[in-house]
Formats: structure tokens, sequence, C-alpha cells
């Protein structure tokens, strides 16, 4: 199954979670910084109002609180809108 985004939407696949140790003891995911930043994977058409300059392969940075998760065959994703993205990385 594949998901495509509609209008002005993307989806994004997060870059994984840093791991992180403090003395030895390892953090939990839960406690887990949440990564800002990912690659574009598929993208909608825009809108009349708002074309779309994403393209997939894109590695950009968004908010923390930004998108809605999505699992798809047990591959995390979010889908937002191309205005919550806040930068492209080059």
């Amino acid at each position: 199954m594949t998901i495509k985004p509609l209008a002005d939407r993307v989806l994004i696949k997060p870059a994984p979670a840093e791991e992180k140790t403090v003395g030895g003891i390892i953090i939990p995911d839960t406690a887990k910084e949440k990564p800002l930043q990912g690659s574009v994977i598929a993208v909608g058409n825009g809108t009349k109002d708002e074309e779309m300059v994403l393209k997939a392969g894109d590695t950009v940075l968004y908010g923390k609180y930004s998108g809605t998760e999505v699992e798809l065959d047990g591959e995390k994703y979010l889908i937002m809108r191309q205005s919550d993205v806040l930068a492209v990385l080059a």
C-alpha cells in the first residue's frame, strides 16, 4: 500500500532519534527527543493558492509538534502541510 498526499500536504519519514546514554544508562524511547528533520517521501499537487515547492527526496526541518503520525507497513511517517515545513537542508 502507498500513501499519496493530497493538495498541499507532504509525507515525511522522520530521521531516527539519536541514542543517548548518560553514565552508562540508556535513555528509553519515551524520553528521547523527537527528531525535527526527515526526508520527503511523497508530495501532493499543491493548491491554486500555494504551489508545491517540495519534492520527494528533500531533507527538511519541521516544527516539534507538526504533522500527524501514521504507520504503514511497520514504518512511522508524518503527514503535514507544506507550510509546516520550516526549511529544506541543502
